[in-house]
């Protein structure tokens, strides 16, 4: 199985770069602080849903991939041992991008939904990737 291409290591330097050097992400439009704190899958949907336009949009950005690309290595690490069923079966070819824009999808499907929206962000975003990618 193929794995989601990791997002390129000059991403992670720039996003710890900037983690070192105390950048504030204050309130905007789409992003507040509070949403890097990754407590809900709303949360998780107002980093990963940022457009360019959003003054925080590479710091957004970067942090949502890796948090999707943690996830899903995770998935991968837990259900590559002997009797655990996958929960995401992505094909091969797809990116941390096309997981990104189904997770984008997913949770603007289910705006009006609080539960969902108020589970932890792990919860959501395997649930859309998994909408997205089921397993037969």
């Amino acid at each position: 199985m193929s794995k989601l291409p990791r997002f390129h290591s000059k991403s992670s330097v720039l996003f710890v770069g900037l983690l070192v050097m105390g950048l504030e992400v204050g309130p905007v439009a789409a992003v507040e602080e509070t949403d890097f704190r990754f407590d809900t899958t709303d949360d998780l949907y107002h980093v990963c849903a940022t457009t360019s336009k959003d003054p925080n949009h590479v710091v957004s950005q970067v942090a949502c991939n890796a948090f999707i690309e943690a996830a899903v290595q995770y998935h991968d690490a837990v259900t590559s041992r002997k009797g655990l069923k996958r929960l995401i079966c992505y094909p091969q070819g797809a990116t941390i991008s096309d997981g990104r824009a189904a997770f984008v999808a997913w949770s603007e499907a289910n705006r009006a939904n609080a539960k969902r929206m108020g589970e932890m962000p792990v919860v959501g975003l395997v649930r859309a990737l998994a909408k997205a990618y089921p397993c037969e």
